[in-house]
């Protein structure tokens, strides 16, 4: 009988639930036997960093928050509170940074110039309608609220809110829904339970 070292490929194609899509590459292996099999890279699989980036960094620290190193980059900066997917592409657009790269391959300089361009999007004709903080009240500026930041404003506007009695800030304050739901007959496991009295 045989022995074998690696699975024949109409194993690994039965073992495939549906057909890989044409943006996958199929690798081609040769085993110790001499045969050759093909098969799909699974999206687990270990990340070989080359030798040209022996300084790969698996974890980041950015803006307060670790962002893991063996992500591509636009994804990596999405784990930054504050920053979705389309303002990581257009800040690693406006930094001149491959979107091929992954975030731990980046040096220092193109680390600097993501977090510059974050933290000051006006200043790099990034436009307003872009950001997720227009004509703050306070000061009428726009811009964009990152990490801890974000915790800080919302809790700022909700004590506004409550100090002018607005009725947004009442519904916050008596622990209500506050976006017009139905509160009859939903959300009541959360309520504290009153006391009944005894009879007799």
């Amino acid at each position: 009988m045989q022995e074998l070292n690696a699975p024949s490929f109409s194993r690994v194609a039965r073992r495939a639930r549906s057909p890989p899509s044409a943006l996958v590459e199929l690798h081609d292996v040769k085993t110790a036997s001499g045969r050759n099999f093909r098969f799909f890279p699974s999206p687990t699989m270990s990340l070989v960093v080359p030798e040209a980036h022996q300084q790969f960094q698996h974890i980041l620290r950015l803006l307060n928050t670790n962002v893991d190193g063996k992500r591509k980059v636009m994804y990596a900066l999405t784990e930054i509170k504050g920053v979705g997917r389309r303002y990581a592409n257009i800040v690693c657009k406006k930094a001149d940074v491959d979107l091929a790269k992954r975030a731990g391959e980046l040096n220092s300089d193109e680390l600097e110039r993501i977090v510059t361009i974050m933290q000051n999007p006006t200043q790099f004709k990034i436009p307003t309608w872009f950001l997720n903080r227009q004509r703050d009240i306070v000061d009428g500026k726009s811009g964009q609220i990152l990490s801890n930041g974000i915790d800080s404003k919302l809790r700022d506007d909700l004590e506004r809110l409550k100090k002018i009695r607005a009725h947004r800030g009442l519904r916050h304050y008596w622990g209500l829904r506050v976006r017009g739901q139905h509160t009859k007959t939903t959300g009541r496991r959360g309520k504290t339970v009153g006391v009944s009295k005894k009879r007799g």
